[in-house]
């Protein structure tokens, strides 16, 4: 009973917020209108109804999936470990999400220190 009153008011508060509010926002507004709910009940109860809310910002796709591209040989047998310093560097690269957008950062490790050294 309790569940089917709330998931009308779920509703109601997502659809007069234009369908952008998400769970956190949803709880606060019941929590002001006066209907003492976990936050967990809002999350699990707008799973049922299949809402969410709006996501900004773009999914960052790094890499083609599914083998299209030919991968480089692997020269170290995934052997990391370097018997003297300078004898053997790994790179890799990320993407670091800012205000201003995406960053892309690649970095280069001695695996004896372990440490970046460019």
């Amino acid at each position: 009973m309790r569940d089917e009153e709330l998931k009308e008011r779920i509703q109601e508060v997502h659809t007069s917020n234009y369908r952008v509010y998400g769970a956190r926002k949803i709880w606060r507004e019941l929590n002001r209108q006066g209907h003492a709910v976990a936050r967990c009940t809002v999350e699990r109860l707008m799973r049922e109804l299949g809402i969410t809310g709006a996501v900004r910002g773009r999914k960052v796709i790094t890499t083609l999936p599914g083998g299209q591209a030919e991968r480089a040989p692997d020269l170290l047998e995934r052997d990391f470990v370097a018997k003297a310093p300078n004898r053997c560097w790994v790179a890799d690269f990320t993407h670091v999400k800012t205000w201003a957008g995406v960053v892309y950062v690649a970095f280069v490790v001695d695996t004896f220190s372990r440490r970046i050294v460019g």
